[in-house]
């Protein structure tokens, strides 16, 4: 059996593929972590700094949308954990006095970006 030949084109390709991924996945991360502790600020909530730390910012979460902490373990079920994050999103919406229906456009991608950035930085 042969070994396989290794091309250094695709392997250079693959690396550069691999590292504008991570940084995208990097500046969503930032944007949402800015965005949910200006939500946080905003809304008077303790330990904004929660949001740049995970699992953290899910209790984060919760405390903006004063629904209990166990909630978080509801989280952790599939399928349950989407209904779960539009009521929290929905409670985040109407403390900040915006329509509760803008959490359920977190569930629609493109709009899940723009809306915790509305949430965040309107008046």
């Amino acid at each position: 059996m042969e070994g396989y030949e290794i091309d250094p084109g695709a392997a250079g390709a693959a690396a550069v593929f691999m590292i504008v991924y991570l940084l995208v996945i990097a500046a969503f991360y930032i944007y949402m972590a800015i965005c949910l502790q200006t939500i946080a600020k905003k809304t008077n909530t303790e330990n904004a700094w929660f949001a740049w730390i995970p699992i953290l910012n899910i209790i984060l979460m919760l405390a903006i949308a004063k629904k209990p902490i166990w909630w978080i373990i509801l989280m952790l079920i599939p399928f349950v954990n989407i209904i779960i994050a539009v009521i929290v999103w929905m409670a985040i919406a109407e403390a900040r006095g915006k329509p509760n229906w803008l959490g359920i456009l977190m569930i629609v991608p493109v709009a899940n970006v723009i809306v915790p950035g509305y949430l965040a930085f309107s008046n």
